[in-house]
């Protein structure tokens, strides 16, 4: 099986050419779609404008197509959500830039505005969901199990609203690195010169923006201060065992980041698809830097095909896209619902990573001021 890269920032030529996409013209959107009272569909703040879910199912079909971004397909599920997505629905999916970032997806949407090539929906890291909504991105939806969301988990205005989540973790090539390392504290020892990676830019990437939220909390910090996470990472670059290279599963079957911080969800997937090529993949929940977070799914504003953009989510939330996710090792937003209802998948449920204690979010506010931070000091705190 070929895996692709996670979603973290591209590099050299691929970088280029995802900038280049990002500019590049279209023709005006076709969004006839309407809702049972003759509106647009755009406007539709729920399955209910359209007459129900089967009007809405119709409207979508009749739109045809979904674009997409960022959504690799071995990150969480999302090929098997793609495919399922399509063959319900046959409706096509086209992603585009599956390696890009969650800003990636954000300049997409402001720079293709009115173009038919626009995003439709969104994956976005939390803090970047934020973003969007403050920048008036986003459109008002609530997905028919809307309520079952925890309420810390969602907008009040339903612009967005987690999807799946999991724990940054510490993977760990188990036949290139003598003694796995375990906790934060481990990462700054001598025999780890040269090996710790992250998946991506804490400016650009959801999960690492958690990495050095998690090393924060390890080394004194809070949701409040994420200094300590930057200071961390500076220590690393200085002892040597920080490298630059960000981690993908290529970067690990070469030997070039033989330890990962990243989500365990990721970490976890890696696992099962390395066992074939040689590689044993250890994955480890550090227990000094305990960071748990959730993915935000969204739908663009101005989205070409707003009917097909709704169904997404009303997919994405039903029993059959959250088992789809908990498969791929994620966390889903509704699975203490599912578990209520008898609807969640109990094998997938087992082989999660394990973790003890409840897990705990940063706020908006202290998301806002922790992008601030790293905006700031990142690229000081790994120079030189």
């Amino acid at each position: 099986m070929t895996v692709s890269l996670p979603r973290t920032a591209a590099a050299g030529v691929l970088a280029t050419l995802a900038a280049l996409a990002l500019s590049a013209c279209g023709a005006a959107p076709d969004t006839t779609s309407t809702t049972a009272d003759g509106k647009s569909a755009a406007t539709a703040t729920s399955a209910a404008d359209f007459g129900g879910l089967d009007k809405l199912v119709a409207a979508a079909k009749k739109e045809g197509t979904l674009n997409a971004i960022a959504l690799p397909r071995d990150w969480a599920n999302y090929g098997a959500l793609i495919d399922g997505f399509q063959k319900k629905y046959g409706i096509k999916i086209s992603d585009e830039n599956p390696d890009g970032t969650s800003q990636d997806e954000i300049n997409a949407v402001t720079s293709r505005k009115g173009q038919d090539r626009a995003p439709d929906v969104l994956d976005l890291g939390s803090s970047f969901a934020l973003s969007a909504a403050q920048q008036g991105l986003l459109a008002p939806y609530k997905v028919q199990s809307y309520d079952d969301i925890p309420a810390g988990q969602k907008d009040t205005q339903a612009r967005w609203y987690n999807d799946y989540g999991g724990y940054i973790s510490i993977g760990c090539d188990a036949k290139r690195v003598k003694t796995c390392p375990t906790t934060f504290a481990d990462l700054l020892k001598p025999q780890y010169k040269g090996q710790v990676a992250l998946n991506g830019n804490p400016t650009k990437s959801g999960s690492a923006f958690g990495g050095v939220y998690a090393a924060a909390l390890a080394s004194g910090g809070s949701f409040d201060d994420i200094q300590p996470g930057l200071d961390f990472f500076a220590k690393l670059k200085k002892n040597g065992n920080y490298t630059p290279v960000e981690s993908t599963p290529a970067t690990v079957e070469k030997g070039e980041t033989p330890i990962s911080i990243d989500w365990d969800y990721l970490n976890a997937g890696y696992a099962d698809e390395f066992k074939s090529k040689g590689v044993d993949w250890k994955v480890t929940v550090p227990s000094d830097g305990q960071f748990s977070q959730y993915y935000s799914q969204a739908i663009n504003k101005d989205a070409p095909h707003p009917a097909a953009a709704r169904l997404w989510q009303e997919y994405l939330y039903s029993a059959e896209g959250q088992n789809l996710w908990l498969k791929g090792y994620a966390r889903p937003a509704l699975m203490t619902a599912l578990e209520k209802a008898g609807t969640l998948d109990k094998t997938a449920a087992a082989k999660l990573p394990e973790v003890t204690g409840t897990p705990k979010f940063p706020t908006e506010a202290q998301q806002d001021k922790a992008k601030t931070v790293i905006a700031v000091g990142w690229a000081k705190a790994v120079s030189g």
